[in-house]
């Protein structure tokens, strides 16, 4: 196919990704192009100044959504398949297409086109999302530096990109040192306690590399079975120890992949950025879009929650200890001990082997539960299509049907961990409803997942972690989805406060827990046998397992990112974490823990100066979920109204108005506390 070809494919917003066609080669030259197309549409809206929301946004709307089209694929390729020449065009491809964005943020013209937009006569007769599509692009322009002189707005650009970049840069220290790290095994007495289906994933990846024996990496698949079930208590430090100083100093390879001066470099310029806007520090510039109200409020909740969480958590790691010392001969209870010994202990008190749990969770039985699930709950069935491009074998593609069998979606899968493709789990968009005249657009969504690999000698099988991960980020693929709203600006995931936003993830999380949705997405890999009601009796009887650690170790992380972006503390990220870790933390990690170095979400995610919103939002999805509970759990008039009110309603009105009307009333805080089995400290503490 011709350069041309492919870039038209590429800027198609009605078309899927033609994924084989992205190679590096054919990047810039789309991106070149897309950003003239888009640079004249803003030349005629700027020199016409058009007074309708159909000549001055749709034009504008358009325009962004075909620049999106090819952007969209390229990160999500640069995620799931990466390889150094990808890599490099897109660094490239993302400071020409951050500068671009600044530019057109910054021009003064175009603004003002939409500031008069919002203030004609005809504006309030618009539909809500119409308006709130104009209002919200409004507000990100000055959130961009529209309004600034000369000289700031230049400097904000530059700080922007730099940050851009960094970003990315970050990101990609992470995965390289991820993937550098293995330490083959050659006598299988080292890996005693790990099950045959773990052991064949080490052979496999022993054999990718060309060696005999066993091979073990730092994807999460791996670290995840020898922190929880070796025995071989070197061998769990060992592992541990590269995990947790991954890109940093401290880490393999010695430091190559050191992200310590990004990070100081990142939380500069964010200052810097803030103060440029006006703001006293980062997170005052984060929360302006978001639910809370002020770093104060956020902190204060942040700390009550550790308050009740602590005694808790505190007699948690006492269980361990006791329980390490006397039955496992481990006097001294290290960091890399925690997992191993937890599961022994969870295994002791409630008779739940994480492995015997795991065998009943074949990745192929777990879909096909998860299938049923989405029509029970949603009336929505999931399509497989055998003619989408895609981009590795381990991809599928779905149309999304509704009861009635109209297809109103799409929705890509990739849900286990290889070398080249970022770790952890996310939804992202690959293409946003769209609806402009005659032409319309279905949302399309990517649903990643890392885990363990599917092929050699045994069956990809999923833990329960696993299964509320699948559901969480079910959660947040549905939010996009199911959006009714024209407006992609402000449709599904876009626009909604970011504190919010795992309300739809963490409320799916808790169907992780009905007996009859986890029998159904069960069936064991030798025998088909569904999970047994004994064991599941015992896992719900286990469910609040070291939910004090949990909780304290969320906050760790929530208020290590308010604090280090507030600034008071330093801007150490060591430093900061030690000293949260002296408020809040039980259990200490060693002193050459390099948590910060690999902490994504913040220094290469859309997290910064916003971690706390997976607990904000735990706060609406515990009472959210109740009312699923209240009407039988998997209940659909419960399920459409949540699609309904929630779910489909994106940012045209706030998060807190929408949970309302699902709700009929606000959250009730003692949802989440009873959800952690914290309402006993919380009446009385």
């Amino acid at each position: 196919m011709t350069a041309p070809d492919v870039a038209t494919r590429l800027l198609d917003p009605l078309a899927l990704p033609p994924f084989p066609d992205i190679v590096p080669d054919a990047i810039l030259p789309a991106l070149d192009r897309a950003i003239a197309e888009h640079e004249a549409v803003i030349a005629t809206l700027t020199a016409e100044r058009p007074g309708t929301f159909v000549d001055a946004w749709l034009p504008y709307e358009r325009a962004n959504t075909a620049l999106m089209a090819l952007w969209s694929a390229v990160s999500h390729l640069h995620a799931v398949a990466d390889t150094p020449e990808l890599r490099a065009v897109h660094a490239e491809a993302q400071a020409r297409l951050v500068e671009h964005n600044m530019q057109v943020e910054q021009n003064r013209d175009l603004y003002e086109v939409f500031v008069a937009l919002a203030a004609s006569p005809d504006f309030a007769a618009l539909s809500d999302a119409d308006r709130i599509a104009v209002e919200q692009a409004i507000r990100d322009f000055t959130l961009s530096g529209v309004a600034l002189d000369a000289e700031q707005r230049e400097r904000f650009k530059v700080v922007s990109i730099e940050l851009s970049d960094l970003s990315t840069q970050f990101g990609s220290a992470v995965l390289d040192a991820t993937d550098a790290w293995g330490e083959t095994i050659t006598d299988e007495a080292l890996l005693a306690g790990i099950a045959e289906t773990d052991k064949a994933m080490f052979r496999a990846a022993a054999a990718a590399n060309d060696e005999a024996g066993w091979r073990v990496t730092l994807q999460q698949p791996s670290v995840a079975a020898i922190l929880t079930f070796a025995e071989d208590r070197d061998l769990r430090a060992r592992v541990y120890r590269a995990f947790a100083t991954r890109a940093s100093d401290q880490g393999p390879n010695a430091g190559a992949f050191d992200n310590s001066a990004r990070i100081a470099r990142i939380l500069a310029l964010r200052h810097e950025a803030a103060h440029l806007l006006g703001f006293a520090d980062p997170v005052a510039w984060s929360l302006s879009t978001k639910m809370a109200p002020n770093a104060g409020e956020v902190l204060a909740f942040l700390r009550d929650l550790a308050r009740r969480a602590k005694p808790a958590a505190e007699a948690d790691l006492d269980a361990m200890r006791t329980f390490a010392a006397q039955e496992l001969g481990l006097d001294d209870l290290q960091p890399w001990d925690v997992g191993f010994v937890g599961n022994r202990l969870r295994q002791a008190r409630y008779a739940v082997d994480e492995q015997a749990v795991r065998a009943y969770f074949p990745v192929e039985r777990v879909m096909a539960g998860w299938q049923v699930l989405m029509e029970r709950l949603f009336g929505i069935r999931l399509i497989p299509r055998d003619d989408v491009a895609l981009w590795h074998p381990d991809a599928r593609y779905f149309d999304v049907a509704d009861a009635d069998g109209a297809v109103f979606a799409g929705l890509y899968l990739d849900l286990h961990a290889r070398p080249g493709k970022r770790g952890g789990a996310w939804m992202a968009q690959a293409r946003p409803r769209l609806r402009d005249g005659n032409t319309i657009r279905m949302p399309v969504a990517y649903l990643v997942c890392n885990f363990a690999p599917t092929g050699g000698d045994a069956p990809s099988l999923l833990s329960h972690n696993d299964v509320t991960t699948l559901l969480h980020e079910t959660g947040h693929c549905l939010h996009h989805l199911f959006t009714t709203v024209d407006r992609p600006s402000i449709a599904g995931t876009n626009g909604f406060e970011w504190d919010a936003i795992e309300l739809p993830s963490q409320l799916m999380e808790d169907f992780a827990w009905d007996r009859d949705v986890l029998t159904g997405m069960s069936g064991h890999h030798e025998t088909g046998e569904p999970l047994p009601a004994d064991l599941f009796e015992r896992m719900l009887a286990a469910r609040r397992f070291q939910s004090g650690l949990f909780i304290v170790r969320q906050v760790e992380f929530a208020m290590f990112d308010l604090l280090l972006h507030l600034g008071t503390m330093g801007s150490d990220p060591i430093e900061v974490i030690e000293a949260v870790r002296d408020e809040v933390a039980v259990i200490r990690p060693p002193a050459w823990h390099r948590f910060p170095h690999a902490f994504g979400h913040i220094f290469a995610g859309g997290y910064a100066s916003g971690y706390y919103g997976y607990l904000w939002a735990e706060l609406l999805a515990a009472d959210g979920f109740r009312a699923f509970a209240e009407a039988g759990l998997v209940d659909r008039a419960t399920g459409d109204r949540f699609r309904r009110e929630v779910l489909a309603r994106g940012a045209t009105r706030p998060a807190a108005d929408s949970f309302r009307a699902f709700r009929g009333r606000d959250a009730d805080p003692a949802a989440m506390l009873a959800r952690h089995g914290l309402l006993d400290t919380a009446v009385n503490g």
